[in-house]
């Protein structure tokens, strides 16, 4: 059992929500971070005295500083975040794509995801901590005009780049690339893809690997 304690951003719901049910279940402490205040209040009421609800927009790097604060002075210190807030856009490729939806996206899962690592480095840091980011196949194969997509694929190479930076003072950094997932991401019930908790335990691998393991990325599929 661990006394460590977790950043999660998106963590209301589907991934999320598991993760910090996995982490609490091996004995992290967890800060949920995310628009939701009621869907927080109804996990931490859950989890008990180990979650801390912290309700604010990932795009607003003031409220994701202010929040890992507020964890760091809750539990003592911060050993890990999981820049894990994402979402998805209308289809219609590049050519029908909206310019607005894909701004919206861009600002979620690349500015949302940089600056959880800009909070969370500073607390990091000095506990050698590891860093987690939700990537997914789609970010490691060309996908017809998919901007989605590609937002995936910077989060693949951004993770490999804050490896290299965080190892020159002992930190770790893992991205979690999973096929399609049965969250609220799709409008229909994806029963036979993999569940939020197939991908909290490939984090949780990640998280609670042995000092010396360094987990660069964790790629999971849909069996068969």
């Amino acid at each position: 059992m661990s006394d460590k304690t977790l950043f999660i951003t998106g963590a209301s719901s589907g991934i999320g929500e598991a993760t910090a049910r996995a982490a609490v279940a091996s004995g992290w402490n967890v800060g949920l971070f995310a628009r939701s205040a009621d869907e927080l209040d109804r996990i931490a009421g859950d989890l008990g005295d180990k979650a801390l609800p912290l309700p604010g927009d990932a795009t607003d790097f003031a409220a994701q500083e202010d929040a890992v604060k507020k964890l760091a002075d809750a539990f003592g210190g911060v050993d890990a975040a999981f820049a894990n807030a994402g979402r998805g856009t209308s289809q219609g490729g590049a050519e029908g794509g909206d310019l607005d939806d894909w701004q919206a996206m861009v600002d979620l899962n690349v500015m949302g995801m940089l600056k959880t690592v800009k909070a969370a480095l500073p607390h990091l840091k000095p506990r050698k901590g590891h860093m987690v980011m939700t990537g997914s196949a789609a970010g490691r194969r060309h996908i017809s005009g998919s901007v989605y997509g590609a937002t995936k694929w910077f989060v693949h190479g951004y993770a490999g780049n804050l490896a290299e930076e965080m190892k020159e003072w002992g930190g770790r950094c893992t991205v979690i690339a999973p096929g399609m997932v049965n969250t609220a991401f799709f409008d229909e019930e994806k029963p036979g893809k993999l569940q939020p908790d197939d991908v909290a335990e490939a984090v949780m691998l990640a998280l609670n690997a042995g000092p010396q393991n360094d987990v660069r990325e964790v790629f999971l599929m849909p069996r068969g």
